[in-house]
């Protein structure tokens, strides 16, 4: 039920076609006694600038969900933001202050990496290589070198944004290997599809999936459809891996947290979920 006090949290992105989280947060705080509701909306890039400033003159506005394609685009548009974003150059949590000021954070590296380790994937000095260096390529980058991993290698067809991301994380861990360039999964004990191939059906593999370890941990972040076809190509292979949505589910606590609500675990969010692919 939606009512003149129902909080809003809004689900900005485009296109809206795959958006989950509204299927996730709302019962959740239905289960709970919240009276908020996640609400997806559809912004062009173009108008998304003023989109944003605008929306968070409303009264009854909690926060805001930032997905793709606007993550990277959201970092210059606070006033203020966390070393993690100013790591990764993307934001996907926005939140007003009590003086009016707009704040952001990003938890899909967070979500990402809370979810790989509880499958049993050790990070502590492995070499990991993130195909796709956009914003959640580069949360998830940016939370492996947080979580102490000892070489990244990162790709993306866009040259200048794996550069980027390359040189700041250098500049936060200098003794961490960073290289760039290569999409070639061999030598990897952690290999992670961030970009959205995968997401229509019909789009090419993000890697030469022959060429990862069978021993390797596959991570997808593309949550169309449960088992992607890259997925579907590592588990052939024997690969153990995480579905797009596990990133999704294990960072959604650290999002309550963020605006404000009660938190909880992967496990209850999951056991409510009405998710539909």
């Amino acid at each position: 039920m939606i009512t003149g006090n129902t909080e809003l949290i809004a689900h900005i992105g485009f296109p809206t076609h795959s958006f989950k989280a509204p299927m996730i947060y709302n019962p959740y705080f239905d289960h709970i006694g919240v009276n908020a509701k996640v609400f997806p909306m559809g912004c062009k890039p173009e108008d998304y600038p003023a989109f944003v400033r605008t929306l968070f003159t409303l009264t009854n506005i909690r926060g805001a969900l930032i997905t793709m394609p606007h993550k990277v685009a959201t970092v210059g548009l606070l006033d203020d933001v966390t070393p993690t974003v100013k790591i990764a150059g993307a934001c996907n949590a926005v939140r007003r202050s009590a003086d009016g000021r707009l704040q952001g954070d990003l938890f899909d590296g967070e979500g990402f990496v809370r979810g790989i380790r509880r499958k049993g994937c050790a990070l502590d000095g492995a070499r990991v290589l993130v195909v796709g260096c956009g914003g959640v390529g580069s949360a998830i980058a940016a939370s492996l070198a947080a979580a102490g991993v000892g070489a990244i290698g990162l790709f993306d067809a866009y040259t200048d944004s794996a550069e980027g991301l390359a040189s700041r994380l250098r500049a936060h861990y200098p003794l961490m290997e960073v290289s760039t360039g290569s999409n070639d999964p061999a030598g990897y004990g952690l290999v992670v599809n961030a970009t959205p191939m995968g997401m229509n059906e019909g789009d090419p593999l993000p890697m030469d999936v022959s060429r990862i370890a069978p021993e390797a941990f596959v991570g997808e972040v593309v949550m169309r459809q449960e088992m992607t076809a890259f997925l579907t190509a590592a588990k052939a292979r024997g690969c153990r891996y995480q579905v797009g949505t596990d990133m999704l589910f294990e960072q959604i606590p650290a999002y309550l947290e963020f605006f404000g609500y009660p938190t909880t675990t992967a496990e209850v969010l999951r056991s409510l979920a009405t998710l539909r692919y």
